[in-house]
This record gives C-alpha cells, structure tokens and sequence, in this order.
C-alpha cells in the first residue's frame, strides 16, 4: 500500500535534513556562548576562552578559597588556644590568690585561738590563786585580841616549830609575871640594875628574847605573841617546857 501523502507536504531530501542539522547546532553554538560571562552583545564578535583554561582559572579560584578557609580556621584556632591560655593562667593565678589567702586566714586564726587560750589560762590560774588564797584566809583562824587569843595563837605557832607547852603552862606564868598586861616591865631586879630591864607578858630580857625569837613574829618584846613564843622557846632548851616553869626563870 502506497503511503498517503498530506496535500502541500514534501518529504524532504537528505541535503534538506542536513541544512537544518547545521542550522539547529549553529543556534545551540550561540546560545553556549551567549551563556558564558564578558560575552558580546549580539550582533558583535565574541572571543570564546578554551576550555582547559576555564578549568585552570576554576582550580586556582577553588585552591584559594581553600586557603584562605585554612588560613581562617588555624587563626580561630591560635586566637582560641590563646583565651584558653589566658583564662588557665587566670584561674591559676586566681588560685594562687586564694590559696595564699587562705594561708593567712588560718595563721590568723591560729593566732587569735592562741592568744584566746592564753587569756583564758592566765584567768584560770588567777581563778586559782584567788580561790586558793580564800580557802587559806577561810582556813587561818581569826584570834581575838586579848590574852585568850594571844595564848592559843602562840600555842599555833609553836606547835609549827616543834616548840612544847600547853595552854594552862603559859597562863598561869603569864599571870605570875605580867598579870596579863602585855606592856609591863621590871625596873628594879638585877635585869633592870644591869640595863637589861625584863618586858612584856613574860617578863623576857633583850639578850633572851632576841636569842630564842621565832621567825614569823614581830621582833618587839612587847609583842604580845612574839613574847609568849620566844619565853616559851627558851623554857623548853632550859626547863624542858613552860609546863615546868613554876617560879621566876
């Protein structure tokens, strides 16, 4: 069966075909170059760079950028590493400081606790003393000051330095010689003629009295205690006691 044909259609020969082939890549040709940058207006002659040096220029531009996004990230990197540094040589110094001052805090402390236990043990101490000294003052006897109370306080200390006698030796001496008046004195015996007058409750010389005087009482003959104790003293390394005493001695 023969083809059909269209009325006003020809087929078209192969020298037809190639025409419009040519025609058809011609126009793609310009199109390419009409695409590519610093082309020429239309109508103008355009110069096409080859494409190997396109590709160059592309590596180049690629190889730059590389290194300016190296160059960029090594100086973030240098600038981090330095405030890293800076903020680890801070700390440190911050800690030093600290560390330095806690030192100190504690030597203060330690100075002040030292000075606080000091204080406290010298008014323990004081305490101490102070309580002592009123047990002692509570201990000491009060004696009265007559010839009962000079007696017994004479008889205290004598008993202190080993010295013998009792309360009714001395008494009834004392009243044979000084009826119990701590201020008399013979003005008309032996004593008296040699200068040496007897004195005091029992009736004791200055040579005697200061030879047997006991420490720790007055150094007066009128003394009423240190007059007991001293006659007292003297009876016992001649007579053995004041006990023995019944006479003038």
């Amino acid at each position: 069966m023969s083809a059909s044909r269209t009325p006003g259609f020809r087929r078209m020969s192969k020298t037809h075909k190639f025409s419009i082939a040519g025609i058809a890549a011609a126009g793609a040709s310009a199109l390419a170059f009409s695409l590519v940058p610093g082309s020429a207006v239309a109508g103008t002659e355009t110069q096409v760079a080859p494409a190997s040096e396109v590709a160059w220029s592309a590596t180049v531009d690629t190889a730059k950028a590389t290194a300016l996004q190296t160059s960029i990230a090594e100086q973030n990197a240098f600038t981090a590493a330095q405030a890293k540094a800076a903020a680890q040589a801070k700390a440190a110094a911050q800690a030093k400081a600290q560390a330095a001052a806690n030192v100190k805090a504690a030597a203060k402390a330690k100075a002040v606790a030292a000075a606080k236990a000091a204080k406290a043990k010298a008014a323990a101490k004081e305490r101490a003393l102070e309580q002592a000294a009123s047990r002692a003052a509570a201990r000491k006897p009060v004696y009265a000051n007559n010839l009962d109370g000079w007696i017994r306080e004479a008889l205290d200390i004598m008993k202190k330095h080993d010295i013998p006698g009792t309360y009714h030796g001395i008494y009834k001496n004392v009243m044979r010689e000084s009826s119990g008046n701590p201020r008399a004195i013979n003005n008309w015996d032996i004593n008296a003629v040699n200068g040496v007058p007897s004195k005091g409750l029992l009736q004791v010389i200055k040579p005697t009295f200061d030879a047997y005087h006991v420490p720790g009482t007055a150094k007066d003959q009128y003394d009423p205690v240190a007059n007991i104790v001293a006659a007292c003293n003297y009876a016992a390394d001649r007579y053995g006691s004041i006990d023995n005493v019944n006479s003038a001695y």
